[in-house]
């Protein structure tokens, strides 16, 4: 008898009194299709079995039909039975393959019919669900935010959601090039730190800050720290003074020098520090008063600043600081995204605690959120329904025939088999209704 094969190349024999073929099930398959594949096992040997009931009734019927005459309509129903039971197995078989393997013209239509039943499938698709009414309808009616909301106001969800952010951006920042990343920062600070001149930028910022008096804390800050050296180190003050004088003077004068020298500094000091009018303070108001003022127009003050810019920006420094402040920033997120004590882990789950409870509760939020939605899903699928659709026509034409006529028998053809137990059934019962009117009406005549 002649032999047909499965998708994956498999010897099929085609069963005895039945043509129903056994499989193979793939290792690769999933828990589900392996169900399936037993479920179509099962319902093929039913329908299989039937079959040979009926042959082994009409036999026996045949065979004893001269002896007891009321066994032709048993023949006559087992007859019918066998004949509705081939012609749906045969009508089954020729969806997904040759029946018998025999080319029989308008057999094995799934396969020979691949694209365009993909292509049929794609068009359906598009036109019944990609459709903006149908999906305008179905996000309003699901009301996301609120959904979203309620989910993320589960600590254990929003723990599970930071867990999973914090697994991606550490295999992002992996996945990341070094070499890119400091080219990037490099070629930024380059655009937005050393191109532009900095003295008139320095000269703006300074005028407003001296301007508005913030250099006075500075100015206090510097005498507090000057007061402090000179109580703390008298011995060193009057060294530097004593270095200056003529060294033909006597020791005592040198001394009281020193003295005389440390106590005038320290009062000098202190009435800078406690007059606010005292003319240092002025001098050095009306200083940087003036060098803000050079730094903004004078232009060799603005060359002054950009020679050292210059100096402190070259080009190695600058490669330097930005492959520095990479690796920083990159060793210190990924220590953060691994520890779940983290401020940043933390901060990230109460961040989407706060946006749950947020959703929850804000009932005008939550409707501009889920109106976003629909329209940015109404324009995706007005826009591109059919490139959507397309991925359909596109995959069922990249699988090889075979495999997609195996595909959809597994999905459906258990139920398939009905249609073969039912035409047993079935003729098995228009046999007999045959017969028994067919003597009727020659009893008449």
């Amino acid at each position: 008898m002649a032999q047909s094969r499965t998708p994956g190349n498999e010897q099929v024999a085609p069963d005895q009194t039945s043509g129903a073929t056994t499989e193979t099930a793939s290792p690769a398959e999933s828990p589900n299709d392996q169900a399936r594949r037993t479920a179509l096992r099962s319902m093929k040997r039913l329908a299989a079995g039937l079959l040979a009931l009926m042959a082994v009734i009409f036999t026996v019927s045949f065979a004893l039909q001269e002896s007891y005459p009321w066994l032709e309509y048993v023949r006559a129903a087992a007859e019918g039975g066998m004949v509705g039971a081939i012609a749906d197995w045969f009508a089954v078989t020729a969806l997904f393959r040759y029946p018998l393997g025999l080319k029989i013209p308008h057999t094995n239509i799934i396969a020979n019919r691949k694209d365009e039943i993909g292509a049929s499938l794609g068009e359906f698709v598009e036109t019944n669900f990609l459709s903006e009414t149908v999906i305008r309808g179905k996000l309003e009616s699901m009301q996301p935010s609120r959904r979203l909301g309620a989910w993320l106001t589960t600590t254990s969800n929003a723990e599970r959601l930071t867990d999973e952010l914090a697994v991606a951006g550490q295999g992002l920042l992996n996945l990341l090039g070094d070499d890119a990343i400091k080219n990037l920062i490099e070629s930024v600070a380059r655009e937005h730190l050393v191109k532009p001149e900095w003295g008139p930028s320095l000269g703006k910022v300074g005028e407003r800050l001296v301007t508005s008096g913030q250099q006075h804390a500075a100015v206090d800050l510097l005498l507090d720290r000057a007061d402090g050296w000179l109580r703390a180190h008298p011995e060193a003050f009057g060294r530097v003074v004593s270095q200056r004088l003529p060294t033909w003077l006597p020791g005592f004068v040198d001394k009281l020098v020193d003295d005389k020298a440390y106590r005038e500094v320290l009062a000098f000091v202190a009435s800078a520090r406690n007059d606010r009018r005292h003319p240092v303070r002025k001098a050095l108001d009306e200083y940087l008063s003036e060098v803000m003022h050079d730094l903004q127009y004078e232009s060799a003050m603005i060359a002054k600043v950009e020679n050292l810019k210059d100096e402190i920006l070259d080009n190695a420094k600058l490669r330097e600081f930005a492959g520095d402040t990479w690796e920083a920033v990159k060793a210190s997120l990924i220590e953060a995204l691994s520890d779940p004590t983290s401020a940043l882990r933390v901060g990230i789950r109460s961040t989407l605690s706060d946006v749950g409870e947020r959703l929850t509760t804000d009932g005008a939020l939550g409707s501009r959120i889920d109106r976003w939605l629909a329209d940015t899903a109404s324009y995706v699928v007005a826009n591109y329904r059919h490139e959507i659709a397309g991925v359909i026509t596109e995959t069922v034409e990249r699988w090889p025939a075979e495999e997609t006529a195996a595909k959809i028998e597994l999905q459906v053809g258990r139920d398939l088999q009905f249609i073969r137990i039912n035409g047993t059934v079935v003729g098995a019962l228009a046999g007999l209704a045959i017969f028994t009117l067919a003597h009727a009406v020659a009893a008449l005549f």
